[in-house]
């Protein structure tokens, strides 16, 4: 009799921690067996060990949930809960999710992480107010142009065909600024668009072109850097509120430092992935003078337009022009 009254003790414990548990499906582009997932999923699994199993994070990568409209969509359903993005592709969620990617707005790396330091707290407060938290933003590093022909000047990229993420603003605003009409398409897309000839130019890092298997089917690299690319991991704010306040901090925690991480990866990796393109026969192709400073005035009239537009919170714009004049040394 006692031996039965355990046992019924033992399986009532197990329902209730059974009925306790919450799971957090996440969905990312990123291709599984990149370090992107690699420092993903050693995340979720601390997260299900510091929690006891109470907390369990499931990963949808590849692009399998869809294109990120299509995850959005599904996140408000409920049928998932999170997902990683880029700034563009965030910026569905809050415009100011592209702060770090206006064109040719940063010099160095130095200048990214001072003023990341400061605005990072800042993106956090925006999600917020959109209904999601922000676990993380990882700096993927500087986006080049790559297209399968040469492109020395803005004449010639006129001529090109360039790809956008879809429902990117910023994007789309500098190269129409530098007179392209671009082609908004998913991420997920981006390949067979460069095979069949949909597009034949495209930004990215140089370890993003090797992840998604861009570089076979480019030639070209245009050495001067476009703009910063950052990924950003958020989940609805209903379930995560609905976690035990210490399972939060343990989420936020375990998420914030496989980020940093990935912060510190991406720049070896870059640095790597941009000798192997050298090695697979692209040609790096170095801007004059006169053509890098007309590339580069092209940030400042988006700067410009997106002040008086309204595409961007004018608190975050202040608040990023404070913060590069301090890095700067020019406040």
């Amino acid at each position: 009799m006692q031996t039965k009254t355990l046992l019924l003790a033992l399986a009532f414990a197990l329902a209730g921690a059974s009925a306790d548990a919450a799971t957090l499906k996440i969905a990312t582009v990123a291709p599984d067996g990149t370090a992107w997932m690699r420092e993903m999923r050693a995340a979720g699994d601390a997260v299900k060990a510091k929690t006891d199993g109470r907390v369990e994070i499931k990963f949808y990568p590849g692009g399998v949930m869809g294109d990120d409209a299509t995850v959005l969509r599904k996140i408000k359903i409920g049928q998932l809960q999170g997902g990683a993005f880029t700034g563009g592709e965030a910026s569905i969620i809050t415009k100011d999710a592209q702060i770090y990617s206006l064109p040719f707005l940063f010099r160095s790396q130095d200048e990214v992480d001072k003023v990341r330091a400061k605005l990072d707290p800042l993106l956090k407060q925006k999600f917020a107010a959109a209904g999601y938290e922000l676990l993380g933003v990882s700096g993927g590093g500087f986006a080049y142009l790559m297209s399968t022909r040469e492109i020395h000047t803005r004449d010639e990229l006129k001529a090109a065909k360039v790809w956008v993420p879809q429902g990117d603003r910023i994007a789309e605003l500098a190269f129409r600024t530098a007179g392209v009409t671009p082609i908004p398409l998913p991420l997920s897309d981006v390949y067979t668009s460069l095979q069949t000839g949909l597009i034949d130019t495209a930004a990215n890092t140089t370890s993003g072109a090797i992840a998604f298997q861009w570089h076979t089917k480019l030639k070209h690299l245009v050495d001067l850097p476009l703009s910063y690319v950052v990924g950003e991991v958020v989940v609805d704010r209903k379930p995560f509120d609905a976690l035990a306040e210490g399972d939060r901090a343990t989420v936020e925690h375990e998420f914030g430092a496989a980020l940093a991480k990935l912060d510190q990866g991406n720049r070896s990796d870059n640095a790597s992935a941009r000798e192997a393109l050298k090695q697979q026969g692209i040609t790096f192709d170095v801007p004059a003078a006169t053509e890098r400073a007309s590339f580069e005035a092209i940030g400042s009239d988006v700067f410009k337009q997106l002040s008086s537009q309204d595409a961007l919170s004018p608190d975050m714009l202040k608040a990023l022009t404070a913060a590069l004049a301090e890095a700067r040394g020019t406040h």
